[in-house]
């Protein structure tokens, strides 16, 4: 199996690459550490196009494949993962939905902006009392004329709050079939009568990202801001979960690598007992077994990538990405921080924010738990 990138995909990477070592790694621990959403960083990666990658050139995309937007996600995580979360949430949870499942009129009005990065889009599906039971949404929508009226509440939605999110695309209950749930995706443009966003949250990690609660209290919104089938929602989310299970797992890629290359750089400047440590086994070690993590966790987000784009079903193997690589990225961040020692606990250094975002990859788009579940199943068991 040939795993050379092509060229059009090596391209794209180094591009990224570069950017995020160029234009995000010098600033980002200062947004960071404000909490303040790097709108400019943003601006740029919209003018490259990264946001519209996997999105036709018909609704002002870049005609790429979603493999593109993985390699995105794992260079940009290297340096920074509230820059990647972004973009990875503003495409795979914002755009997706619309371009999968939406009406031509929907794709025409909202994804030529959302591709160009100049506004962003949000999913709105989990809830305080769901987590990982996104089938217990209690959100409901329910026809009146020609509108929907919209009402619960929704939390730790990414982009849902920055001054260029433009929509966010809710799961809601709109009646019920054979005993069970209808749950519908409804289009809610921002500022629409009704739809509070909550002050953003005082989190651990992710802290250059935006990542609000959200309330709807008799929200009305056009029926025709349907998306894709009623009483389909849930069912669209999970494909759209099991793409962004892939993306996940190669920005949890890029964190483990982070590790790696903080740590073999400072194997080499930094000095005890009168060598640098990089010469103790100890840290050789350490970092040996980091790289393999990387290693292993980029070949299993590779290969569902490649189901995927060849149409063949992947939900097993985006699971075993998305949790490998979490795993990968939880222990290299670990580990990261010990060779760092006392240094590793200083947020100057990228080794603290990394293991302060890593925790989440273990719980965001499907916990760890839930992967094994997933696997399982598709085992027979």
């Amino acid at each position: 199996m040939d795993l050379t990138l092509s060229e059009e995909h090596e391209a794209l990477r180094a591009t990224v690459e570069e950017f995020a070592r160029k234009e995000v790694a010098p600033v980002i621990g200062d947004f960071y550490e404000r909490g303040e959403f790097p709108y400019d960083i943003v601006a740029k990666m919209g003018a490259m196009g990264l946001f519209g990658l996997p999105v036709s050139e018909e609704y002002g995309g870049m005609g790429g494949d979603y493999f593109a937007l993985c390699l995105a996600l794992e260079e940009l995580a290297r340096v920074d993962s509230s820059v990647a979360i972004t973009l990875e949430a503003g495409v795979s949870l914002g755009a997706m939905p619309i371009y999968r499942f939406g009406t031509d009129e929907q794709k025409e009005q909202w994804l030529p902006e959302i591709a160009a990065g100049t506004r962003l889009g949000a999913f709105g599906l989990t809830e305080a009392g769901g987590g990982s039971d996104a089938g217990a949404t209690r959100t409901t929508a329910r026809l009146d004329g020609d509108e929907w009226v919209i009402n619960g509440s929704k939390a730790f939605i990414t982009n849902s709050g920055t001054d260029i999110t433009s929509l966010v695309t809710v799961t809601a209950v709109t009646g019920e079939r054979e005993g069970r749930k209808e749950i519908s995706a409804i289009l809610v443009p921002a500022g629409t009568p009704g739809f509070r966003v909550a002050p953003k949250y005082s989190k651990v990690g992710w802290c250059a990202s935006d990542t609000h609660e959200l309330s709807f209290d008799d929200v009305r919104v056009p029926a025709a801001n349907l998306v894709g089938e009623r009483g389909r929602g849930y069912a669209q989310f999970l494909s759209i979960l099991d793409e962004g299970r892939v993306a996940i797992a190669a920005l949890s890629v890029g964190l483990a690598q982070g590790c790696v290359d903080e740590s073999v750089r400072y194997a080499h400047e930094r000095e005890a007992f009168g060598h640098p440590i990089g010469s103790y086994q100890a840290i050789q070690f350490k970092i040996a077994d980091m790289e393999a993590r990387a290693h292993t966790a980029r070949l299993a987000y590779y290969a569902a990538a490649a189901k995927m784009l060849r149409g063949e079903p992947f939900k097993k193997e985006a699971a075993i990405a998305k949790l490998v690589a979490s795993n990968a990225a939880m222990d290299n961040a670990r580990d990261a921080t010990q060779v760092f020692g006392g240094y590793g606990f200083m947020n100057e250094y990228p080794v603290g924010r990394f293991y302060r975002d890593a925790k989440i990859l273990e719980i965001g788009e499907g916990t760890s738990e839930v992967q094994k579940m997933l696997i399982a199943r598709q085992l027979g068991l």
